[in-house]
C-alpha cells in the first residue's frame, strides 16, 4: 500500500491536496517503470531491484556476485551522495553507473532511465539497480525491475519484516546478509522466515554471508533460474 492509498482511505486525514500530487507523481513514475520494463525487455536483460536499510551490505553482496557469477551483469547505484560504492564495482570490472540523489531518499523510474541511457546494455544478462539505503521509501516505487529483493543483515536485528511490511510485500526475495555475525547479535532466522511468511507466504528467504560463501550458491541459482 502507498503512502498515498493510506492517507486516502483514512477518515480522519483530508489532505486531497496532497492525496492529488502523491497519485501523480506515482502514476508518472509507473509509466516511467513500464518504459524502462519494455527497454530491458527489448535487450534479453534481468532487472533487479536491490533494497534494504544502509549497511546491510548490498554492495559487498554485488562483489560477492561478480567474483562468482558465470551471467555477465551491470550495476546503477544510488545514493544520496558519493561514487563509493560504484568505484567499488568497477575495480572489479563490473560496468557500474552513479545515480546521486542529492536530498532525495529513494530511486524513481526516471532516474533509472538516465542511466540506462548511459550505459552500454548489449550483451548483459542481468542489471542490478542497488537503490538507496531506506527501508520505506523505496517500496513505493517501480523502477522497472522484474525480481525486487530485500536484505536484512543481522547486526540490524530479526524484527524488521513486521517493522517494514511494505517493504516486505513488495519483493521477491528475502535475503538475511551477513550471517556469520548472527550468534553476536541474537539473531533469529527462523523468527525471520516466519515474520516474512505471514507477510507473503510464497516468499523464498537465503541466509547468506559474503565472507564465509554461505548461501551464495543459492542466490546465483535463484538470479540464474529467472533469466531470459
Amino acid at each position: 500500500m502507498s503512502s498515498f492509498e493510506t492517507i486516502e482511505n483514512n477518515p480522519n486525514l483530508n489532505d486531497l491536496k496532497t492525496i492529488t500530487i502523491m497519485k501523480r507523481v506515482l502514476e508518472s513514475n509507473d509509466q516511467n517503470a513500464i518504459a524502462n520494463r519494455r527497454a530491458f525487455d527489448a535487450k534479453g536483460i534481468l532487472a533487479i531491484n536491490l533494497m534494504s536499510a544502509p549497511g546491510s551490505g548490498k554492495t559487498t553482496l554485488l562483489e560477492a556476485t561478480a567474483k562468482r557469477a558465470d551471467f555477465k551483469f551491470a550495476v546503477i547505484e544510488g545514493d544520496m551522495e558519493t561514487a563509493r560504492d560504484a568505484d567499488r564495482l568497477a575495480k572489479l570490472g563490473v560496468q557500474a553507473r552513479q545515480i546521486t540523489t542529492g536530498t532525495v531518499c529513494h530511486l524513481e523510474a526516471d532516474m533509472v532511465r538516465d542511466a540506462m541511457d548511459k550505459m552500454d546494455l548489449d550483451g548483459l544478462d542481468a542489471v542490478f539497480i542497488e537503490n538507496v539505503g531506506n527501508l520505506v521509501c523505496p517500496a513505493s516505487y517501480d523502477l522497472g525491475s522484474h525480481i525486487s529483493v530485500a536484505l536484512i543483515s543481522t547486526p540490524e536485528g530479526d524484527d524488521k519484516a513486521l517493522k517494514y511490511p511494505v517493504m516486505f510485500r513488495a519483493v521477491d526475495l528475502t535475503l538475511i546478509t551477513k550471517s556469520e555475525l548472527a550468534p553476536l547479535f541474537n539473531f533469529s532466522v527462523d523468527r525471520v522466515k516466519s515474520e516474512v511468511k505471514r507477510i507473503k507466504p510464497e516468499m523464498e528467504t537465503i541466509v547468506l554471508s559474503a565472507k564465509t560463501g554461505e548461501g551464495l550458491d543459492s542466490w546465483l541459482n535463484f538470479i540464474k533460474s529467472r533469466l531470459r
